[in-house]
């Protein structure tokens, strides 16, 4: 957890923004090992979903599930695979416009 930490902090400007396609869920996890490990979460106590930021971004909240199409590498559930996936349509939404 302290190297993630150090490289959110190499990575980043300002403080990092958790974003997970279930945030509620994901967050979790991150939060409780960064505590248990760190004493602190450089995420702070939010997050965004991918899923409204691509409503956001097309302006449409009912398009919250059509972001899904821009993953490449299939959603497994391998925390790996999905965190790529996730990546890569993050990726094009930036491409769309979205400033990240």
């Amino acid at each position: 957890m302290e190297n993630f930490a150090n490289w959110l902090a190499e990575s980043t400007r300002g403080r990092p923004v958790f974003v997970s396609d279930n945030v509620a869920f994901d967050w979790q996890f991150i939060n409780y090992y960064f505590h248990r490990f760190l004493g602190r979460n450089p995420f702070g106590f939010s997050g965004r979903r991918i899923g409204d930021l691509y409503a956001g971004l097309v302006k449409d909240a009912t398009k919250a599930t059509e972001w899904k199409k821009y993953r490449v590498t299939a959603h497994s559930h391998n925390p790996v695979d999905d965190a790529k996936g996730n990546a890569e349509a993050l990726k094009k939404f930036k491409e769309l416009g979205l400033k990240i």
